[in-house]
C-alpha cells in the first residue's frame, strides 16, 4: 500500500487535521513545534531551523543552510517524494505570511506535474492541484459552499465542471484570467476535469 505523506509546517495548525498511523510524518522547521505540542512525534525534522531557533533533540534531523532555493516546505517535499510518498496532506501551510502561502500553492503544482497529490489544509479552506486529470469532490456538507479553480500554466485545456453552479465543458483557461473564481457546489459530488495543463482548487469548509 502506498505511504501517505503528513507534514507540519509552521503556518495555522488544523487541530481536526492529525497523522494517521500509518503516515510518514515530516516536521518542517516550525512545524516541529506544532507536532510535539500535540503529542505527535514526527518521523523526522527537515528544515535550516531559523523558525524554531535551535535544532531539535530529534533523531532524524536534516538541517539546510539558511541561504538556499528550496523553502522548508519544498524540502520537506522533495524527501517525501524520495521516499516514495505519492499523497500529501500539509498542515500548517496557510495562514501565514502571503509569500509563503503562495510558495506552497506552487508546491502543489510541482507535486501534480511529478504525479503526486497534494492538499493544503486551512482552518476553514482547503487546497489543491490535478494535472492532466480529474478530481471528485462528494459530501452533503458541500451543497452551497464556494470553490474556485485556476489556471496555474499558460493554458489549461479541456476544463469541464460538473456538480457546479456555473458548469464549463471542454473549455480552455488561462492563468492571466479568473473565470474560475467564485463558483458554488449545487450537489453532493462535483467533478473538476482538465484533459491538458494543470488546476489549482481551493474550496471552503463551513
Amino acid at each position: 500500500m502506498e505511504k501517505r505523506c503528513y507534514i507540519a509546517g509552521a503556518g495555522e495548525f488544523v487541530e481536526k487535521v492529525t497523522p494517521e498511523d500509518s503516515d510518514y510524518i515530516i516536521a518542517a522547521d516550525g512545524g516541529y513545534t506544532s507536532l510535539i505540542s500535540r503529542g505527535i512525534m514526527p518521523d523526522i525534522v527537515i528544515g535550516d531551523f531559523d523558525s524554531l531557533g535551535d535544532v531539535p533533540d530529534h533523531p532524524n534531523i536534516i538541517q539546510s543552510p539558511v541561504e538556499k532555493d528550496d523553502t522548508d516546505m519544498m524540502l520537506a517535499v522533495r524527501h517525501g517524494l524520495k521516499k516514495g510518498c505519492r499523497t500529501f496532506i500539509i498542515n500548517g501551510g496557510l495562514g501565514g505570511r502571503l509569500d509563503q502561502t503562495l510558495a506552497n500553492i506552487q508546491i502543489l503544482a510541482y507535486l501534480a506535474k511529478n504525479d503526486a497529490f497534494g492538499t493544503l489544509i486551512g482552518h476553514d479552506i482547503s487546497i489543491t492541484a490535478i494535472k492532466d486529470g480529474d478530481l471528485e469532490l462528494s459530501s452533503d456538507a458541500m451543497r452551497g459552499n464556494t470553490i474556485s479553480i485556476f489556471g496555474h500554466e499558460n493554458k489549461a485545456e479541456g476544463v469541464t465542471l460538473k456538480g457546479m453552479k456555473y458548469p464549463l465543458d471542454n473549455v480552455t483557461i488561462t492563468n492571466i484570467y479568473p473565470i474560475g473564481v467564485s463558483n458554488e457546489f449545487t450537489d453532493k459530488t462535483a467533478t473538476i476535469s482538465v484533459s491538458n495543463g494543470i488546476l489549482i482548487i481551493m474550496w471552503y469548509n463551513t
